[in-house]
Formats: structure tokens, sequence, C-alpha cells
């Protein structure tokens, strides 16, 4: 049975699945929230059926219950609601779920504006209303929310607020000012599998990456004033790292 989009019930085999898990690690939601990404108030959401999880959550719980994430995850994609219709993946190249198709039509875009640039370069002189969409970001604050920080420019101007650095990878916070976004990203010392997540409150959004993806590496982007209260979280492995300005302790 279909819900609003977002939400589910306490009854779906989801949410009935995700409880049993948490049962059985059995932790608090407070210790839940100090062992993710996601805040206590998030999982009280994620277990009632107020909120649909997100896939990195189901992930977590799963791990944390030493439970077969593929399992859960069949439910997850089951109680999903129909995904657009989406272009086909070019071969070889994986993409994360999570990704709108408004990321890909900016993606589209830019290529074809690199290729007017490159065309009239040819010609002798660069044309001025294409060297102003390379230069300007395409979007910014709640427009950019869910999107990629290269597909929006956004990364042009970003700074690095916050890092933490684990034996296998490095985790920084970004900031756009320019953009008034912020986002994870993991740099991997070898081919690894992750997932990348920024939160901020209680907005939480994440990606997971293949270990044979060396493309992607950043979560997608959260929409602040400035990264104070922001934390960015990637695991690698099964080991979590997080780092931020002025987070709030877990649980809270």
């Amino acid at each position: 049975m279909r819900h609003p989009q977002g939400s589910t019930t306490p009854d779906e085999p989801l949410v009935v699945r995700l409880r049993e898990l948490k049962d059985g690690t059995g932790l608090s939601l407070a210790a839940l929230a100090a062992r993710t990404p996601y805040s206590k108030s998030a999982w009280h959401r994620y277990l009632t059926g107020t909120k649909r999880p997100p896939r990195g959550a189901v992930e977590a719980l799963s791990r944390l219950a030493g439970a077969d994430p593929e399992a859960v995850l069949a439910l997850w994609e089951a109680a999903e609601e129909p995904p657009a219709p989406s272009p086909p993946e070019q071969a070889g190249r994986s993409r994360p779920r999570w990704l709108p198709l408004s990321a890909l039509a900016l993606l589209g875009t830019a290529a074809a504006v690199a290729a007017a640039v490159t065309v009239s370069g040819r010609q002798g002189s660069p044309a001025p209303a294409a060297q102003t969409l390379l230069t300007a970001p395409r979007c910014h604050d709640r427009s950019c929310q869910g999107q990629l920080p290269d597909a929006s420019v956004c990364a042009r101007d970003a700074q690095t607020t916050s890092m933490v650095s684990d034996t296998d990878y490095d985790v920084r916070l970004r900031y756009s000012p320019a953009c008034g976004t912020a986002w994870s990203q993991v740099r991997v010392r070898t081919p690894m599998a992750r997932e990348v997540s920024v939160r901020a409150g209680q907005d939480v959004l994440s990606a997971s990456y293949p270990a044979d993806d060396s493309a992607e590496d950043t979560s997608p982007m959260l929409a602040v004033r400035s990264p104070k209260g922001v934390e960015a979280c990637a695991e690698v492995g099964g080991k979590l790292a997080c780092t931020g300005l002025d987070v709030e302790p877990p649980g809270e």
C-alpha cells in the first residue's frame, strides 16, 4: 500500500523489521544516535513510521544488529514510491540511487555550455553568455538542497571548515558561501565502499558509493546559513568518522 511521500505506517513491514533490529541491538534511541549520523528524534520518527528512513539509516541499523543489509533494503525499496523515469545509465559507470533528475539536468547543461565555449574559442572569441554560466552558481540556498556540489558549481568557492583523519580516509566538512550550502567529502586512500552523510539539526542527506566508483566522494548538499552546527560523516569499511563545528552532542 502506498502512502504520502516521506512517510510510512507503524505496521508496514519495513517499520516492523526496523523495530525488531533496534530491539535486537539492545540500544536506546540516544545510543543509536551516538553510533550513527542520525539524531535521536530522527530515529524515533523512523521507528514509528512518521518519516521514511534514508537508505543510510537502514544500512546502519542492519549492521549494528548484525543483520544482512540487503534483506532489509529489499523491504525499504518495496515501500518506496515509484521512481520517475530516468535516462539510461552509461555502461560501466555507477551512480548513487539518491541522485535527482534535476542534478542530471545540471550535468547536461554544464556539458552543453562547455562545448559552446570550446567551439567559440576555436573561432577566436569566447561566448560571453557561456562564460557567465560557467562562473555563476546555478543554484542558491534551498534550490541547492540535495544537489551535487560539482554539478551546481558550488564546489568552486568551497572552504574546508573542519576535518578529521582516519587510518584509511579523511572526512571534510565543506561550505560554499556563494551557494549557502554545506556537504561532506571523503577521500579514501584505497578503493573502498563508503557512505557519506551531512547533518544539520534534523536534516540528513547521504549517498553510498561502491568501491569501484572512484569519481564520486561527496554527500548531497544541505542549505545552511553557515557551517556552524553542521556535521559531516563518512563510514568506510565499517568505521565511522565525523567532523563539524559546534555540533550538538548525539541524542540531543
